[in-house]
């Protein structure tokens, strides 16, 4: 089980808590889904382990960070010990999970190990994050296999329809497929469990790219019935960027390699590969569990939680109803973030409509927050953190009002 058990209410959310981020005063930053902002006390925690570093660079990186053989490490590696702690948090075992970049190299990581084969089909949501729908299509076009786009309904009413239409897209052809723990071109929670077992009934493995999961939802890697998950750490667990990780499950570790190939490579050990794939900053990655620090002792992850989904639930339908959407989204499909319809008066749902609109809340009225395209209108999508309260939704609200 992830270890989640602290529960101790935080300090005042909203308005109070900016003074433990460095956002910049007067705006209204509903973006942490793209680009979290990372709190002051792990700034400095990162900052410590730099400078911690760099008085004795070498000794750090080969001796002390991870083991390459030159020498035993005096103690466990650092790497592997903050993996632990990472691990944990997510119902996972640190000897399945590895550090990375970002989701996104995760989830190369895998697409780049598995040896498909002409006519082979990788099976993804149209929902799927358009980097790594970009990915799967790379790969796919070298090895001859295909992509099957599955179509998920949106806005969401049923959850088990998305498992329903996963499993109708599945084939005799279907080598993998690529599913969304948290969407982050709509937003929704997916029921990925379920999803899960659809595949897994049908003998289809299942790479998870849970970019948006970790610290937004309650997560259980072991227990989804996945086969490798891929996720970000320096969205909603905090850490500085850029800090991800991939898990795989026992029987999915030999064979998989990182994009980069170094002498982590040479004792057949999956987790020393990806552990050293060159000299690079390792900073991000062990103040992860300063972020996650952060969110128990400070926060408290229970309470976190609670706040970001009640003002995204209560949000969302506090804007359909001004703007004339009858909101039918199952409350367990809203986590943290939540995209709403856009009044129709104010444009076509084109690409260039949306960068202005976007522009302008940005600009103009000092709210940052994504506008997009989806099925025939313009959808804004709301990020709410602990920094955030009633007035942002407030501020949006009368900014897209006085739009034209």
């Amino acid at each position: 089980m992830p270890d989640t058990q602290i529960t101790t209410p935080s300090p005042s959310f909203g308005r109070a808590m900016l003074a433990e981020f460095p956002l910049e005063p007067g705006g209204a930053y509903l973006n942490h889904g793209t680009v979290g902002v990372t709190p002051l006390a792990v700034m400095r925690a990162r900052a410590d382990l730099l400078d911690e570093i760099e008085r004795h660079p070498s000794r750090f990186m080969i001796r002390e960070l991870m083991s390459l053989g030159m020498s035993a490490p005096p103690k466990a590696p650092r790497l592997r010990a903050a993996a632990d702690r990472v691990a944990a948090f997510l119902g996972a075992s640190g000897n399945g999970l590895v550090f990375v970049d970002n989701a996104s190299s995760g989830v190369n990581a895998v697409l780049r190990s598995i040896d498909f084969e002409p006519g082979d089909e990788i099976l993804i949501p149209d929902q799927a994050y358009g980097g790594v729908a970009r990915a799967a299509a790379f790969i796919a076009r070298q090895r001859g296999a295909t992509i099957k786009f599955v179509e998920l309904s949106f806005p969401a009413t049923d959850a088990s329809a998305f498992v329903d239409a996963i499993e109708r897209g599945i084939t005799p052809r279907t080598r993998l497929a690529l599913l969304d723990h948290v969407s982050s071109e709509t937003a929704l929670v997916m029921p990925l469990a379920g999803m899960a077992a659809a595949c897994r009934a049908r003998g289809v493995p299942v790479l998870v790219d849970g970019a948006h999961a970790p610290g937004a939802i309650d997560v259980d890697i072991e227990g989804l019935g996945v086969d490798w998950y891929a996720a970000n750490l320096h969205k909603w667990c905090f850490a500085p960027r850029s800090c991800g990780v991939l898990w795989a499950a026992p029987e999915r570790r030999a064979g998989l390699h990182p994009g980069v190939i170094s002498w982590g490579i040479s004792n057949d050990d999956w987790l020393q590969e990806f552990d050293w794939t060159g000299t690079r900053d390792p900073s991000p990655w062990l103040a992860a569990p300063a972020g996650l620090d952060f969110m128990h002792d400070v926060l408290g992850v229970a309470a976190m939680r609670e706040h970001n989904h009640r003002l995204a639930w209560e949000g969302a339908q506090r804007l359909g109803e001004r703007w004339g959407w009858r909101w039918a989204t199952p409350e367990a499909m809203v986590g943290c973030m939540v995209s709403v319809p856009l009044p129709e008066r104010l444009g076509p749902a084109d690409v260039a409509t949306a960068q202005r609109l976007r522009d302008a809340l940005l600009f103009e009225h000092g709210i940052e927050v994504p506008v997009v395209v989806r099925n025939g209108a313009l959808w804004a999508r709301l990020s709410m953190q602990v920094y955030n309260d009633e007035s942002d939704i407030e501020r949006l609200e009368k900014a897209v009002e006085s739009l034209s």
